[in-house]
């Protein structure tokens, strides 16, 4: 049974700091590239970074977050850094390889003072 599950969202202040984790499970993770999404709420979801044989940032987030992957234990990380009240969103763990792909179930950061 394939499963990504995202942990790590919270309520944070601005300039403060989070780290995402998405644990897989069911499939071949280390030969699937991983991607980090975000909706806010109306808004159209969007690419965060990506991960496979090299590193993707959307603009709006380069130099303050950092996506890495550790295949041992199966895990993608989201650093993020500097948050702004922009960022607040619900995060999406996204796992592809060809034509197949899985998602997450999302966890939710809020920027807020």
């Amino acid at each position: 049974q394939v499963q990504l599950v995202e942990s790590g969202g919270a309520l944070v202040q601005p300039g403060g700091s989070l780290r995402l984790s998405c644990a897989a499970s069911g499939f071949f993770f280390s030969s699937f590239d991983m991607t980090w999404y975000r909706q806010a709420p109306g808004k159209e979801r969007e690419l965060v970074a990506s991960i496979g044989s090299a590193t993707n940032y959307a603009d709006s987030v380069k130099g303050r977050f950092t996506i890495s992957r550790d295949n041992v234990k199966r895990t993608v990380y989201l650093q993020m850094n500097s948050l702004k009240p922009e960022d607040t969103a619900v995060y999406y763990c996204q796992a592809q390889r060809r034509s197949t792909e899985y998602w997450g179930q999302g966890t939710q950061v809020t920027v807020s003072s």
